[in-house]
């Protein structure tokens, strides 16, 4: 059956967009039919990150009851698929956002594995594709206000009977003011599932309308992002960071 993962955050400007792309981008990569879905209706930015701002028919368009969600779904030049929304704002209060789980289950027609791209925050706009989904990754940096925020999702996630698949630390750079990983695990007790670098090469990718998978593969944030989706999907995959880290990573004593 298929798999309906939603990638969410407590709180804006953690990586969560750049996370569900990546993550349907590596799962694709694996020989697995993925579909990434736009569902952050306010501020949209899947279609921008893949070159595809504007299309014919958007997640908005069936939400209005005006087009069916096959219509919709769109073949990226990589192999991967997905759902744009709206860039206008005109007519937001006209959706009916209850209707994203019937959509959702809608879509385990079309493909193996689903992700929404969710609203930050905990608006009701980000509980309706919290509510649509299986399992819920949450995205967040080292950082004590992004953690608390998480945090504060789990909390929400776990009152509305949704599992908390794991969490994403994402924007890693091994600075002093950094939480330690040993801290975000005790303190959001919930699965690492992955832990992705600061890489100066993930702006270059969105720059090329693309994953960083495909754009700089041998980048770190490239590899990190691949063992991540391996764990989700349940696939063999072992990223090389060198000898070094590699052995205290094993050990829980370093991010990458």
């Amino acid at each position: 059956m298929a798999k309906i993962f939603v990638i969410t955050s407590g709180k804006g400007g953690v990586g969560k967009t750049s996370s569900a792309i990546n993550l349907g981008a590596a799962i694709n990569h694996f020989g697995e039919d993925v579909i990434v879905v736009d569902a952050n209706l306010t501020t949209p930015n899947i279609g921008l990150h893949l070159g595809a701002p504007i299309v014919p028919v958007t997640l908005n368009h069936v939400l209005r009851d005006e087009a069916d969600i096959q219509d919709a779904i769109y073949k990226h030049e990589s192999g991967m698929k997905i759902i744009p929304s709206d860039l206008s704002i005109k007519e937001l209060k006209k959706l009916d956002f209850s209707k994203l789980s019937n959509i959702a289950n809608k879509l385990r027609d079309y493909s193996e594995y689903i992700i929404f791209d969710s609203p930050a925050g905990l608006s009701q706009d980000a509980l309706n594709v919290i509510d649509a989904g299986d399992e819920l990754i949450i995205v967040t940096n080292p950082e004590i206000p992004a953690v608390t925020d998480a945090l504060k999702t789990i909390k929400i996630a776990e009152e509305r009977g949704k599992k908390v698949r794991g969490i994403i630390l994402n924007r890693i750079r091994k600075i002093d003011t950094e939480m330690p990983l040993f801290s975000v695990k005790d303190m959001l007790e919930t699965p690492i599932l992955g832990l992705i670098p600061e890489d100066k090469n993930m702006q270059a990718a969105l720059s090329m309308k693309n994953a960083i998978l495909h754009t700089h593969p041998r980048s770190k944030a490239s590899k990190a992002y691949m063992e991540t989706a391996a764990k989700l999907i349940g696939k063999s995959y072992k990223a090389d960071y060198g000898l070094f880290n590699n052995v205290l990573r094993n050990l829980g004593l370093s991010y990458y």
